[in-house]
């Protein structure tokens, strides 16, 4: 029997850039959003955040090594091509997106990690107690270890949110929960999980 497959794919580009706004989720999601027709309507589609510097400065570091990577599904790929070579405005910051685009295959691993899953609340009990109820209605089983809270910049107010790892999954629940994720705004870098290789990081992590 073929190995089973995820809907979804993770598209990555190359950035060219000194630095991004530490807050630049929504500056990114509507650059993209400007410039991919139909990206916010992509069912499941989401924007996983970019690696760099840690601190608390206005501005972030980026690396040689950080990447644009979109999480969309398979049959949309080629629509990504669009934005090869395209240069975006992130709060002043100019980032130009070099080569084409990369996909890769998202991995089923039994346990999986998602930086940050948007909260009601900064309630950490009532929190699980809403992802476990959406996991159950997804058709999911899996451990949940919460992380750290965390709060970003969305609309008039901060919006609160926690690190997840979720194990003990079957490839089946993997697959599945990687094409769904988790709570809303994908398109801010939330609830997009991604393969892991001890749930003791994310318990050691507050």
């Amino acid at each position: 029997m073929a190995d089973p497959r995820s809907e979804m794919v993770d598209v990555a580009f190359a950035l060219a850039g000194k630095a991004v706004p530490r807050e630049y989720r929504r500056a990114l999601s509507d650059a993209l959003e400007a410039r991919v027709p139909g990206l916010a309507d992509w069912p499941g589609a989401g924007v996983h955040r970019i690696n760099v510097s840690a601190g608390a400065g206005r501005e972030a570091l980026l690396s040689g090594r950080s990447r644009l990577t979109l999480r969309v599904p398979r049959t949309q790929v080629d629509a990504l091509s669009v934005l090869t070579g395209e240069t975006l405005d992130i709060g002043g910051q100019t980032l130009q997106l070099d080569g084409p685009p990369r996909p890769r295959d998202l991995l089923p691993h039994g346990t999986l990690y998602a930086h940050l899953v948007a909260a009601a609340s900064d309630d950490e009990a009532a929190f699980l107690a809403a992802v476990g109820g959406e996991l159950q209605r997804l058709g999911i089983a899996g451990r949940c270890i919460c992380g750290r809270l965390q709060q970003f910049d969305y609309g008039a107010q901060p919006q609160p949110g926690f690190s997840l790892m979720v194990d003990g999954l079957t490839t089946a629940h993997a697959l599945r929960l990687l094409d769904l994720g988790v709570g809303p705004h994908r398109l801010w870098g939330c609830g997009l999980f991604v393969p892991h290789k001890s749930a003791a990081a994310v318990g050691g992590e507050r």
